[in-house]
Parts: structure tokens; C-alpha cells; sequence
């Protein structure tokens, strides 16, 4: 009897011990599991969080979910109905858990379960999964020179700002994707072009005549993928007798126009002198005054007056 006794006392201090150590069984305890604590989802696509009751004694639970964004909770449901951001876009599935028929972009944030049971030992429990919508790229704005001179150097752009996450840009020419590193491939073994995947950028550092063609760039990201229309490059030959005729016919220019306006200056000076000249002259004398000389002090009449 002594050894029962002492048995069940064990028995008792065992549980109480496990119990104080938050180790309940589970018919005393609300456990809550998911199937997956990072959940990605494509745009406009349906998507399930899943909240599982795996152990609870109480028979009408509250459930709850809170949506969390830039550290801000709302509910999402809550009183047995759906509210905030997901209503009229969700349902609650047995047991706990929350379909979204269509995600969207601004879905993106944390999402916490909540379920009180009152009637377990331990009557609470929550669990934290984390939603991530992808939205595919939009087509991307790309920018080809029309025409660029051989040897020169030169930069095709490719940018698109929707994609999540953040695409990575490839570039095609005449319907061939070129590869990031061209020694890797024979046929672009000589050209000069480097590729940044992250910001959509192809530089060539000397143009070859064969770089003239079809352009075109495909942003791409886990969502899906959208590329630019393709636009035309062309690649001139340096012409150097074009270029000695018009260096020649703007300096022969240059030459006409400083002696047309040499020749003008010239003529406008020679008018005003001309000019000066012709409006100084003497006054004229009267016919009946002699001035005499300025020593004399006096003038006299050449012919008498007649009164």
C-alpha cells in the first residue's frame, strides 16, 4: 500500500513539475501548427494560410487574425466574420484557417492567429506566418540608339519599376539572348558589351559593325516576365573623306564669311571719311566786302554803296 501511494505521489509531482514547465497534455492545452511560416503567392491568384488546431478541449473557440503591417495590427477576422483589408475577398476554413481569393500587392505583410480556448489549462495560443505576393513585371521602358559610328562607345537602358520581387533584366539581340559574359559564347567572343542583370544596363565599349541589329530586353522575375518591343540599331563605317569634305567646307566657310564682313567694315569707313570731307568747306564771300587781311584790323568797300 505504501508503495502505491508513494507511486501516485510520484505520479503527482511528476505532472505538476511537467505542467510548471508549460509541458500540458494535449487534451489540457490549445496547440496551434502551420504548414508553412513563409507563404508566397502570385498576384491576383488565390492563396490559404493555414492555422491548425492540433490539440484543444474547448468547443467554441474564439479565433482571430490580425494582419500586420509596418508594425501595425488590424483585424482581418474577427467575431466570426471577415473585416479590414480582406473583407469580401476571404473566407475562414475549418478549422482556423483563412483563403484569400485573390492576393494582391498590398496583401504583403505578417498575419498572426489567435485562438482563446477557455476551457484548457492553457487557453491560448497564436502562431505568425508571413505572406509575400509577387507581382509580375510590367513591360519595361527601353532605350536603343538609332545609329551609333564604329569603335564608338555606347549604352542601351532597360527599366521597369512593378515586379516583386525585383526583376532581372537579360537583352536579346535579333531574337538571341546575349550572354552575360561574351567570351563564354564563340560567336560573341569578340564583342565589347557588358551586362548588369540588376539594373538592366548594356554598354558596349567599341562597336563592331556586327553589333547592328534587333534590340529588344526582358524583365523576369519568379511572377512572370514582360519585354520591350524591339528596336533597330545601326552601326556606320567611319567615313574619312566625308569627314575631310565638310572639316574643308566649314573652314572655306569661315574664310568667305570673315572677308564679307572685312569687306563691310571696310565700306563703312570709307563712307563716313568721304563724308567728313565733302561737309567742311569755306564760307563764301560777299561780292561788295573786303575782308582785307586779319592784321589790318579793319575792312574797307571795293565799290561805293548807292543811297
Amino acid at each position: 500500500m505504501r508503495r502505491c501511494k508513494m507511486a501516485i505521489l510520484r505520479l503527482i509531482a511528476c505532472f505538476v513539475l511537467y505542467a510548471s514547465l508549460g509541458h500540458l497534455p494535449s487534451s489540457l492545452a490549445v496547440i496551434l501548427r502551420t504548414t508553412d511560416k513563409i507563404v508566397w503567392a502570385n498576384e491576383f491568384e488565390p492563396i490559404e494560410l493555414t492555422c491548425l488546431i492540433e490539440s484543444i478541449s474547448t468547443n467554441n473557440p474564439r479565433i482571430e487574425w490580425k494582419k500586420i503591417k509596418n508594425g501595425v495590427p488590424s483585424y482581418v477576422y474577427f467575431q466570426r466574420k471577415i473585416a479590414g483589408d480582406l473583407e469580401h475577398r476571404a473566407e475562414l476554413r475549418e478549422p482556423a484557417n483563412i483563403l484569400i481569393y485573390n492576393a494582391t500587392r498590398s496583401d504583403t505583410a505578417e498575419y498572426r492567429c489567435e485562438v482563446a480556448a477557455i476551457d484548457d489549462q492553457r487557453d491560448f495560443d497564436e502562431i505568425l506566418i508571413s505572406l509575400a505576393v509577387r507581382v509580375k513585371p510590367v513591360v519595361p521602358r527601353c532605350s536603343v540608339p538609332e545609329a551609333v559610328t564604329v569603335g564608338t562607345s555606347t549604352e542601351l537602358r532597360c527599366l521597369e519599376n512593378e515586379g516583386f520581387p525585383t526583376p532581372l533584366y537579360r537583352w536579346f539581340h535579333n531574337n538571341e539572348e546575349l550572354p552575360q559574359d561574351p567570351k563564354s559564347s564563340p560567336k560573341f567572343v569578340n564583342s565589347s558589351y557588358t551586362i548588369n542583370p540588376d539594373t538592366g544596363s548594356l554598354k558596349f565599349r567599341r562597336v563592331r559593325k556586327e553589333d547592328a541589329g534587333e534590340y529588344y530586353c526582358q524583365a523576369k522575375n519568379d511572377a512572370g516576365h514582360a519585354q520591350c518591343p524591339s528596336k533597330w540599331m545601326e552601326v556606320y563605317d567611319v567615313d574619312i573623306l566625308d569627314i575631310f569634305f565638310k572639316s574643308f567646307g566649314a573652314v572655306l566657310a569661315f574664310i568667305i564669311l570673315t572677308a564679307l564682313i572685312w569687306q563691310c567694315l571696310m565700306r563703312v569707313c570709307s563712307s563716313k571719311k568721304g563724308h567728313n570731307e565733302n561737309d567742311f568747306s569755306w564760307p563764301a564771300q560777299n561780292d561788295g566786302v573786303d575782308f582785307g587781311d586779319a592784321d589790318e584790323g579793319h575792312f574797307r568797300h571795293k565799290s561805293s554803296f548807292i543811297i
